[in-house]
């Protein structure tokens, strides 16, 4: 039987359903730790939920560190094209450590690649929860509610620009993205150019930058503020059954 492909189309060769798990995506973590608990034995340190995970720490998404997640003796890695240097996936393979590779930057490519992640890659049944939150987020794309602004990093000031899994979720809860249709996917932007009138919200999450009610909101003097936990706008997992009814509220269309 041929190997499952991951989502960049690479093979990965598993002689058995993994029993040991080192998660390189916070949100990855997440899902895999509440739907197959156990498997974990590794995992940055930004992945924060669910609390208490107890699990080794291999440092972040962006600089791992590679030989403690050899280490392990991991089965399977799990990362995320996005999150994860494309350097640290290929050395880890190059050592013998299969690597499964997501690429998610819409809803639907999440509830896709969690299916597979969670069947191919893991040999078992989807979770539950997946199957909930594709019946929460399906249906139309409901109508423009506001105009949102979504900083994720204060001097320089930058933004969710196109073509991210953040501005696709905002946009099916009746929230479009004022920077979707700059050419980079999260530019670097002027303050002035964030807090305009024709800006209804600015949503200020609390990662990457820990955006807080003493740390943001104090700049903005057009655009109403609002502090958001990133885990809803920014993470694919359980936490999308959450932000389905905080986007909806914020949209007010619910």
């Amino acid at each position: 039987m041929a190997p499952p492909l991951d989502d960049m189309g690479t093979p990965v060769h598993l002689p058995r359903p993994p029993r040991r798990l080192v998660s390189l995506v916070p949100s990855l973590t997440e899902a895999i730790a509440h739907s197959r608990p156990g498997l974990l034995v590794g995992a940055t340190d930004w992945c924060t939920h669910p609390g208490g995970l107890d699990v080794t720490r291999v440092r972040g998404t962006k600089n791992p560190d590679r030989k403690a997640v050899a280490g392990l003796r991991p089965d399977l890695v799990i990362a995320n094209k996005e999150e994860n240097r494309e350097l640290d996936v290929a050395r880890l393979r190059a050592a013998g450590v299969p690597v499964w590779v997501t690429v998610i930057e819409t809803l639907p490519q999440a509830l896709t690649s969690l299916r597979r992640m969670f069947t191919e890659a893991l040999g078992g049944p989807a979770p539950d929860w997946l199957d909930a939150a594709r019946t929460l987020w399906a249906g139309p794309l409901p109508d423009v509610a506001a105009t949102v602004a979504v900083p994720i990093w204060r001097d320089p000031w930058m933004v969710v620009g196109r073509s991210t899994f953040t501005g696709d979720l905002l946009r099916r809860a009746g929230l479009a993205n004022a920077f979707a249709s700059h050419p980079d996917r999260y530019p670097h932007m002027a303050l002035e150019r964030i807090d305009r009138p024709d800006v209804d919200l600015v949503l200020l999450p609390d990662e990457p930058y820990a955006f807080s009610v003493h740390d943001g909101p104090e700049v903005f003097h057009r655009a109403p503020t609002r502090l958001v936990s990133g885990r809803l706008i920014t993470w694919y997992g359980p936490s999308l059954l959450q932000a389905h009814a905080v986007l909806r509220e914020l949209a007010g269309t619910r």
